[in-house]
């Protein structure tokens, strides 16, 4: 009886690190990389220019959007010094499935593009 309560103990013990070594583990991957969010940015963009985060928000959004418009009509967007959006055409070519192993075509598509411009690339140096 002793040693059943001890095991239940124990289990509960290991529920309860386990729990804390999630909540590790989700803390390591979302702020040690300091990765920047769509909110984060959003906060950044209101700090930085004296807006509301309201205002903020829908001028990230309309950037966002228009980037999209543009590249979807196949134009280029350079902002000089911070980089250029494209669209290039990826040809098909042949791939290997990981499941199966067997050989499949993958089929040509367009993907986007951004080349850092020179200030940008020189900051983050």
């Amino acid at each position: 009886m002793i040693y059943n309560l001890f095991l239940l103990l124990h289990i509960e013990k290991m529920k309860e690190t386990d729990i804390i070594i999630r909540k590790l583990i989700y803390i390591v991957k979302h702020k040690i990389k300091n990765t920047m969010n769509k909110a984060d940015l959003i906060n950044k963009i209101a700090e930085k220019a004296g807006l509301s985060k309201v205002d903020s928000k829908k001028a990230l959004d309309a950037f966002v959007e228009s980037i999209k418009e543009s590249l979807n009509a196949g134009d280029k967007v350079s902002l000089v010094g911070f980089g250029t959006f494209s669209v290039s055409e990826r040809g098909a070519r042949t791939g290997v499935n990981p499941s199966t192993g067997k050989q499949m075509t993958i089929p040509a598509k367009k993907v986007c593009k951004f080349k850092a411009g020179s200030e940008l690339a020189d900051a983050v140096k």
